[in-house]
């Protein structure tokens, strides 16, 4: 199907846009220090996973209590301060090399929403780290849930049809099977799947999905999807 077809493309924000999980292990190897060394990603990304299903809520507010979640099941220093600059790295997380430079492009022909997890505090933070480049968003405390839950998208859609587009003018990109696409795909819409971690062993930071869902458009990076796009409308 063309590009053409669409109107608005729809993003997931933390693990797609923003590498969360170069955040997260920098974060408790620096924090961690000598207790650190020597733990593997996976080491750290099991306790980091099982803490965020304990501690669900605002990233913006919860995430000291997964860092000592996480501390205390790895001997890492388990103290206030720790546990802040952990809360504090979250909100500097950084954006993948490709992440601005390729929203600006698609900019050029879309209108670009955000669809994240992340809640107000924490989405300002990374909207400005990517240049701001959202015509519109939708977080955690507007869809009062989270992904996968199939209201998020509902509120998306009511949202974006106050300004006229329907379900069949948007497409949805994101890194996360478990998240997104499987999500996306079983409500209708069209999916795009950003493979942040193709050649990779596992899902990392994020929770494996239970099954692989085909997507209609599958990329490594968004730069890659950026040139596909351009060369469909010429540049």
């Amino acid at each position: 199907m063309p590009f053409k077809d669409f109107k608005l493309l729809t993003f997931d924000v933390v693990g797609t846009l923003i590498d969360f999980e170069k955040g997260i292990l920098d974060a408790f190897r620096q924090i961690g220090g000598k207790a650190a060394e020597g733990l593997s990603d996976d080491d750290l990304f099991a306790p980091y996973l099982d803490a965020r299903v304990e501690h669900p809520g605002r990233s913006s507010q919860v995430m000291a209590e997964v860092y000592l979640y996480v501390a205390r099941k790895l001997d890492l220093p388990v103290d206030g301060g720790s546990a802040d600059a952990f809360q504090i790295a979250v909100l500097r997380w950084p954006a993948f090399e490709d992440s601005a430079e390729a929203l600006k492009r698609l900019r050029r022909h879309f209108r670009l929403v955000a669809m994240t997890n992340a809640d107000r505090v924490a989405f300002s933070a990374y909207s400005h780290t990517l240049g701001n480049p959202f015509h519109d968003a939708v977080t955690m405390d507007d869809a009062r849930c989270a992904k996968p839950d199939p209201r998020f998208f509902s509120h998306n859609l009511g949202r974006q049809s106050a300004f006229g587009y329907r379900q069949e003018d948007i497409l949805h990109v994101a890194q996360s099977q478990y998240h997104d696409i499987g999500v996306a795909r079983s409500l209708g819409y069209k999916a795009c799947w950003i493979e942040r971690r193709m050649h990779q062993e596992g899902y990392g930071g994020t929770p494996h999905p239970g099954e692989v869902t085909t997507p209609d458009f599958h990329f490594a990076t968004l730069a890659a999807l950026a040139d596909a796009v351009e060369a469909e409308f010429g540049g």
